[in-house]
């Protein structure tokens, strides 16, 4: 049998696919990535099959659309199923996870993995957390950053470069590296949670992006009728529907492409680990991403979303012996096609309930696929897209409204009004939802009209705090910090 490759999947959160410098983005530094699109393939068409966290993850875990796994939100994912990880594990894989892994309920289930290096967000029990405690750092309350109607403020760290979460990920990432089974393959899952909100990064890198240099938001001629209640409702709860500050957006969006540069920063780390000890070239390495992020374009913020800020992801992929070097590959991908694609390389069979494909056949014009789909929510909540290589429809049941959009004039300008089209369209989308038994949001050969939904009138209804951890959790028992009146 041929030598089962390594598979290293750097996975981030929350990143734009526009965030690559190989790939255009004249503006941020990208080194890591860069070369991953020199020796490697990029994807350029990739979805998330659903664009918020754990639905994203759970279609990445098990393979399947969001609607076949039942985990369409941040919602529970279900317990009883076979992870790429457990099959990995299973055929003689050493497995390992590091950072953000967002399983819910279970946040430390192992679902496969031989071990993990424990950290989520809003949390002081982690492995994270008590590596700062370590360190003298326990005063630190929000490690991530200050959240709540802080969250899409850009601010510094408040931990240096060398303690912040996004260096952990990559020191324990390394350190399962040099300490692993040699004898066994590996599955190193480096999952950093930036460049998630809060944008933060540590001194310097806080000042890497002079805000003037910054691209403003793309706001098209009438953006405004392309947005769902979930744009607004967003918008609202984020604390940004109250006008754009353009100065603001830009040191903002400084901030976001600085927390991107220092994940980049790190995990190049890893890979030069690999390149150093001539395992590089024997290892699948794949970089992607959950969703990405709005970041004010379409005068939006956030995800949960099927436009393409935060419906495409970027994805890249390196393995000589599987994938050409400096290719763009432009045909559909999403993140239902890991699993496929590690376990053919590894040699494994693919279970009959994954729905992907393998990432080489695809780069290599082999993919049968017509279509890709995600979905968020669900019900009376639910937001669907089917996204062919020509044209993307999306369908708001709170809004019960359609949209079609033309793929091969990106970015989305406006919404097309083609009937035959969007016809289609609508039938392919609602009778693959009927094939695979999932007709809540269905009645008859259309969608169920369910109530329409808005956002309150009031603008200080629906905001969320998110506060994180709780002072006593990190404070000596007894001691209460003294606030200024």
């Amino acid at each position: 049998m041929p030598t089962r490759p390594n598979i290293l999947l750097i996975f981030t959160d929350q990143q734009r696919h526009d965030t690559i410098g190989a790939l255009g983005n004249r503006v941020i530094q990208t080194p890591a990535m860069d070369s991953l699109c020199r020796e490697g393939v990029a994807f350029t068409s990739a979805y998330t099959p659903s664009p918020v966290c754990v639905a994203a993850r759970c279609s990445l875990l098990l393979g399947q659309w969001a609607h076949q796994t039942g985990c369409d939100s941040n919602n529970p994912m279900p317990q009883d199923q076979t992870s790429l990880m457990d099959l990995l594990q299973d055929a003689g894989y050493q497995t390992h996870g590091t950072g953000k892994m967002h399983f819910v309920p279970d946040s430390e289930k192992l679902w496969g993995f031989d071990g993990r290096d424990y950290s989520e967000e809003c949390t002081t029990q982690d492995s994270f957390a008590a590596h700062l405690r370590e360190h003298g750092y326990d005063h630190i309350v929000d490690p991530q950053g200050v959240r709540s109607e802080y969250y899409y403020l850009p601010q510094p760290s408040q931990l240096p470069a060398r303690l912040h979460n996004s260096t952990w990920v990559a020191d324990r990432s390394l350190n399962f590296l040099q300490t692993r089974d040699r004898d066994r393959p590996f599955f190193l899952w480096s999952s950093f949670i930036k460049p998630h909100p809060p944008f933060e990064s540590p001194v310097p890198w806080n000042r890497l992006y002079k805000p003037m240099e910054m691209p403003l938001p793309h706001l098209p001629t009438g953006y405004e009728e392309l947005l769902t209640f979930w744009n607004r409702e967003q918008n609202r709860y984020k604390w940004r529907d109250q006008g754009t500050d353009m100065n603001l957006l830009r040191t903002m969006r400084a901030a976001y492409y600085a927390a991107i540069s220092f994940v980049d920063s790190n995990a190049g780390r890893l890979l030069a680990y690999l390149r150093e000890t001539g395992e590089l070239d024997d290892t699948l390495v794949l970089w992607t991403a959950d969703h990405g992020e709005m970041l004010g374009d379409y005068g939006s913020y956030g995800k949960r979303t099927m436009l393409d800020a935060a419906h495409c992801i970027p994805l890249l992929a390196r393995y000589p012996k599987a994938f050409g070097a400096g290719e763009r590959c432009d045909r559909l991908a999403s993140l239902v096609d890991v699993m496929p694609t590690c376990l053919e390389l590894a040699g494994l069979p693919v279970p009959q309930s994954a729905v992907g494909e393998n990432l080489a056949t695809v780069a290599g014009g082999g993919s049968q696929r017509e279509a890709v789909l995600s979905q968020f929510d669900g019900g009376a909540m639910g937001l669907y897209s089917l996204i062919r290589d020509d044209y993307k429809y999306v369908y708001s049941a709170p809004d019960q409204r359609e949209w079609l959009f033309d793929r091969r004039r990106r970015p989305e300008e406006r919404s097309l009004v083609d009937g035959a089209v969007k016809a289609r369209m609508r039938s392919e989308l609602i009778g693959w939802l009927r094939r695979d038994g999932h007709t809540e949001p269905l009645e008859g050969d259309g969608w169920k009209a369910f109530p329409r939904r808005e956002v309150p009138s009031d603008p200080d209804a629906g905001l969320l705090f998110q506060e994180g951890a709780r002072v006593e959790d990190w404070f000596p028992e007894g001691y209460r910090p003294r606030c200024n009146p």
